[in-house]
């Protein structure tokens, strides 16, 4: 991602497992310093931390860092920084939820146990031997799209499910399990359930595919990597990429992702150049019937309407005057 260096926006992508004594009265403080510095993005702040993925101008990203690594709770937070040509999102949300990713696996402390972290490299060096099994523990929408060659996947919708897809996987007890995902939070959880049901050679990809990409140029990853910002995938691999994904309507190989145009559906598929125009951007012939289909340019893309678009909005603190009038300048100019 070298090539994206002179570009003037930054995309962030972190997590921290710490814990936040006052997370709802946090999560308003955090959310007005990302609409104070156009921030942009989705953020779960949670008793047991941060998950986010977030744009902005660079040196804005760089406040956005610095406001995080200044809290001593998440002074340990690494983030992988990719960079953009404009915002990846065009909201900002900022939540309060029980988990800071849905895994059923809330009594599990990544701070107190989980699968031994590999960097990049290390990775590389170890996925190959011959005791090792390479697990994705990611759902089915996001492994089909992209993989590590040689790869367990498994059939899942998503993560929650993932504590009852392990009783499949006893066979492997005395082998060296290397958990990935995207960005890595998933697995911290994962690799300590793991743990916890009596496998105990296990390690898990520090940073997920997304550091693999940056830091060992991708080797073997095969596809491309769905991301959950506006770009949708990303290309991961420089030295042998390959395209694993079919299309979702004729089954040749594709990874251009497409929503569908049917809003009622809006599933995110491969879907070819040549089927994405003979169906209009609908994933099927019943969508393309749909009334309500929205008309399709090439992309399979859907900017969503930000008229009355209030960044505020959820926060208990009312902005003040000149935050009001900041805003509607702002709104006049966009």
């Amino acid at each position: 991602m070298e090539e994206n260096k002179n570009k003037d926006y930054s995309i962030l992508l972190y997590y921290c497992y710490a814990k936040i004594e006052d997370a709802e009265q946090y999560r308003e403080e955090h959310h007005l310093f990302c609409v104070e510095n156009n921030i942009r993005g989705r953020i779960i702040i949670s008793d047991e931390g941060l998950n986010g993925t977030v744009s902005g101008l660079k040196e804005d990203c760089e406040k956005y860092m610095a406001y995080i690594h200044a809290d001593p709770r998440f002074a340990k937070t690494e983030f992988k920084i990719d960079h953009h040509d404009k915002h990846a999102f065009t909201k900002i949300h900022v939540r309060y939820k029980p988990e800071i990713v849905h895994s059923s696996l809330r009594h599990l402390d990544p701070n107190v146990k989980t699968g031994k972290h590999l960097e990049p490299e290390e990775f590389k060096k170890l996925k190959d031997q011959e005791d090792v099994v390479i697990l994705d523990v990611r759902s089915n929408y996001e492994h089909e799209l992209g993989r590590f060659k040689n790869a367990l996947t498994l059939d899942i919708d998503n993560f929650r499910d993932f504590p009852q897809k392990v009783k499949e996987l006893e066979h492997l007890k005395n082998k060296k399990v290397l958990t990935y995902c995207t960005g890595g939070i998933k697995c911290e959880k994962a690799s300590a359930f793991l743990l916890e049901q009596g496998f105990e050679d296990v390690y898990q990809l520090h940073g997920g595919i997304i550091k693999y990409g940056m830091e060992a140029g991708g080797e073997d990853f095969e596809g491309k990597c769905y991301v959950f910002d506006n770009r949708i995938a990303v290309d991961v691999n420089k030295v042998n990429p390959t395209i694993v994904s079919e299309c979702h309507i004729c089954g040749t190989k594709s990874d251009r992702m497409v929503n569908c145009a049917n809003p009622t559906c809006n599933i995110h598929v491969p879907i070819c150049e040549n089927c994405g125009w003979e169906y209009e951007g609908a994933c099927s012939s019943e969508c393309k019937g749909n009334p309500e289909k929205r008309p399709y340019d090439g992309t399979g893309y859907y900017q969503k309407n930000t008229n009355g678009y209030n960044p505020y909005k959820g926060l208990h603190r009312k902005p003040d005057k000149e935050q009001i009038q900041k805003l509607h300048g702002e709104a006049s100019h966009s």
